[in-house]
């Protein structure tokens, strides 16, 4: 819950917390305004969907539990078609029990029995082939992970809830909302062809929008975050976008980008990669902005007479120990959504420039380098608003709106 700092009740210093809460709060407004407008004539009105391969008629998918592995030698020599190499190892046949009472089996390939695994109690999910007149055949298709994905998830918001309280709670709130935006605007408008930088600067500033406020409150300083966000989602946006043309990333790095662009021809890769730098960065972004308020409202709560650029350069001592925890927060994290790429490159044994260069580490590389360059430029802008807006009228409030 938002807190207040009690200072001396001078009335022209109420009267500037009132017109400063009225000027941004008019800001704001046009803000969000601008926002939904944005959203309104990027609207997707023709989103394009692939065909689903296991719609057919004949071919469904059924669940089951293993309970029979038994592995064969299937002369898996270790080299495929075109000398391509390929797991080396035993098949396997399993049984498994459906869920409708019926018994199936179906052949596990090498790379799935050797290097994945399957034991009996496992749970499955197969694709069942029944061509008219004929039995049954079945091909594994995946496991079914419903329940350990529901108990995290449950485990997450009930730790998040009990440790943050209420504002834990809305904090949650701001996932729901940032999964509905993405999933209802961002995603879909990308898929129809709309222009991918509007999109995401739209989107992303809808999110931050009702993300901020849920989270931390409806205050000055809230708003002053806010605006230090929204300069590094436009810097972010304009140096993504020219980064992309510049390093001449096509977006098309493996087959699932070959299929997307056949589903959804009129998308533009290149758009979405630059996009994808947008949206991407915003959770460490968030964190950094706020943090830079709530530094800059808490040292003039405890030195309301201190001059503005005393205040800036303290809070900025705050801020770089930020940067340099956050900038490592980035590079591990797109290093880790690379890991399996780095891996198999590594293996191949070719050099850190080659690698670095590729099309598939490229775009990690990039969108690194532009996340970080808008999360330190957002450091300083924050915390320039945030002195300027806690030193107009009453020092350290957290008025609204």
């Amino acid at each position: 819950m938002p807190h207040s700092h009690s200072h001396i009740p001078l009335d022209d210093t109420a009267a500037a917390d009132r017109t400063l809460v009225a000027i941004l709060g008019g800001v704001v407004a046009l803000i969000a305004v601008a926002t939904a407008l944005g959203m309104v004539l990027l609207w997707p009105s023709d989103v394009p969907h692939g065909p689903n391969p296991y719609s057919g008629a004949n071919v469904s998918r059924v669940d089951g539990t293993v309970t029979s592995v038994q592995p064969f030698d299937c002369n898996s020599t270790g080299i495929g078609p075109d000398n391509t190499p390929m797991v080396e190892g035993d098949c396997a046949q399993v049984t498994v029990r459906l869920d409708a009472g019926r018994s199936a089996e179906f052949t596990l390939d090498p790379t799935r029995y050797v290097g994945g695994g399957m034991h009996s109690g496992d749970e499955v999910r197969l694709i069942r082939i029944q061509p008219e007149g004929q039995p049954p055949s079945y091909e594994f298709y995946d496991f079914k992970r419903g329940v350990p994905l529901a108990a995290l998830t449950i485990l997450f918001a009930v730790v998040v809830a009990a440790v943050g309280r209420l504002r834990g709670v809305f904090a949650l709130v701001g996932v729901g909302v940032t999964l509905f935006a993405l999933t209802k605007f961002v995603l879909p408008a990308l898929l129809a062809g709309e222009p991918a930088i509007p999109v995401a600067i739209v989107g992303s500033t809808a999110i931050m929008l009702a993300v901020l406020y849920l989270a931390h409150g409806v205050s000055v300083r809230t708003t002053s975050a806010l605006f230090g966000t929204l300069f590094g989602i436009a810097f972010t946006a304009a140096v993504g976008l020219a980064a992309t043309g510049w390093s001449n990333l096509t977006g098309v790095g493996d087959e699932n980008d070959h299929l997307l662009v056949a589903t959804a021809p009129q998308l533009s890769l290149s758009g979405v990669v630059a996009a994808s730098m947008v949206i991407a960065g915003l959770g460490v972004l968030n964190d950094v902005t706020v943090t830079q308020a709530s530094a800059v409202w808490e040292m003039r709560a405890l030195k309301p007479a201190a001059r503005g650029w005393e205040i800036f350069a303290s809070a900025m001592r705050i801020g770089r120990d930020h940067i340099a925890s956050s900038v490592y927060t980035l590079v591990f994290a797109y290093a880790g959504s690379a890991m399996t790429i780095m891996l198999l490159i590594t293996a191949y044994q070719r050099g850190l420039t080659d690698i670095a260069t590729s099309e598939q580490i490229a775009q990690e590389v990039v969108r690194t380098l532009v996340g970080a360059l808008g999360l330190v430029l957002a450091v300083p802008v924050t915390t320039a608003i945030a002195v300027g807006l806690s030193g107009s009228g009453g020092a350290g409030r957290q008025s609204r709106p």
